[in-house]
């Protein structure tokens, strides 16, 4: 999910509160001076959109331990998650307005190539979390700063920075160090279908910010939201329901609370608190925050699953996230961590 302004009112990003202006008894009229009249609340709003980022990244990391916990086919949990979450999302944000931006002429094949993107990346996800653990999971799905940086000025002609080239070596150093052990036979808790998963999902990730990016100018974020989750439940929903029927499956209780508690709390919860948040703090700052998710998702793992990733997979997982965090720093605004 992109978190930008389209001019559709639904986001502000560079906008912050203000204040009134009110005169100082006593004194020299403040009013004409916005660091004396507006400072304050500015300060109080930023720290309430930090706030509000930070939380919503630290509740999504916990998605990969329910994930694991759970026994559902990762397709059946991927519906339920973002089925339920757009339901939600859409009963609090959506308006009059909302469908009209989705007939906007450029809108509906962007949005569903960028539904199809996400919901690829998260089954991907999902799958590698299953197959190996929840550090390596996070860690592959969050190379994806790297190929949008390497992609971008392809894709959408954007001028190309040194430093991603750079990042893009400290990224595939970290991928080096969380495949390889694997690959020589030194980490048994690493499977080859799970690592070819969580590369694949960076990949689409990376893919699906490209497409968001040619988004934000023709449609608002409650559109990109909401367009994500629904669509992701209904391009996944044919292989669930095949799944379902080819295995036997049958939604336990157990199952349907977790999937439920991802898309109400790790989704449409966390959603609200991003797009909120989104709207007193720079994209940028935004971006680093989401790099929360994959250092507390391993933390999660450890206190609720008893997963100790390997120095292997610490030392990859750190190399990945100084590579997306300079990604960020250097690329400004174009480059955004979403919730996943």
């Amino acid at each position: 999910m992109s978190g930008r302004a389209g001019g559709n009112g639904d986001v502000t990003l560079s906008g912050r509160a203000g204040g009134n202006g009110d005169a100082t008894p006593g004194g020299p009229a403040k009013g004409n001076d916005p660091a004396a009249t507006r400072g304050a609340p500015q300060r109080r709003s930023a720290r309430r959109g930090y706030l509000m980022v930070a939380v919503s990244f630290l509740v999504i990391g916990l998605s990969g331990v329910l994930v694991s916990m759970a026994d559902a086919p990762a397709s059946v949990l991927l519906v339920i998650r973002t089925g339920s979450g757009a339901l939600v999302f859409g009963a609090l944000f959506a308006r009059r307005d909302t469908l009209a931006q989705v007939r906007r002429p450029g809108a509906p094949g962007r949005l569903l190539l960028m539904g199809a993107c996400s919901a690829a990346a998260m089954l991907l996800y999902f799958v590698a979390v299953r197959e190996t653990n929840v550090a390596i999971g996070l860690f592959l799905l969050y190379t994806a700063p790297v190929y949008v940086a390497v992609l971008a000025p392809r894709l959408l002609r954007e001028a190309s920075d040194r430093t991603v080239y750079l990042a893009l070596a400290v990224a595939l150093a970290g991928m080096g160090a969380i495949v390889v052990p694997d690959l020589v036979g030194q980490d048994t808790a690493t499977g080859g279908l799970g690592i070819v998963a969580g590369v694949a999902s960076g990949a689409f990730f990376g893919l699906y910010t490209i497409v968001v990016k040619t988004l934000t100018r023709r449609v608002g974020n409650v559109v990109l939201v909401l367009g994500e989750m629904g669509l992701d439940a209904l391009f996944v929903l044919p292989l669930a329901l095949w799944q379902v029927g080819a295995q036997g499956y049958q939604v336990t209780g157990r199952d349907l609370v977790i999937g439920l508690i991802l898309g109400l709390f790790c989704t449409a919860f966390a959603y609200t608190l991003w797009f909120e948040g989104l709207r007193h703090i720079p994209v940028q700052h935004a971006s680093i925050l989401g790099y929360l998710a994959p250092v507390v998702g391993p933390v999660y793992a450890f206190l609720l699953l008893g997963e100790v990733p390997s120095a292997w997979t610490v030392a990859g997982g750190a190399l990945i996230i100084a590579a997306g965090v300079v990604v960020v720093l250097r690329g400004g605004a174009a480059q955004e961590i979403a919730p996943a």
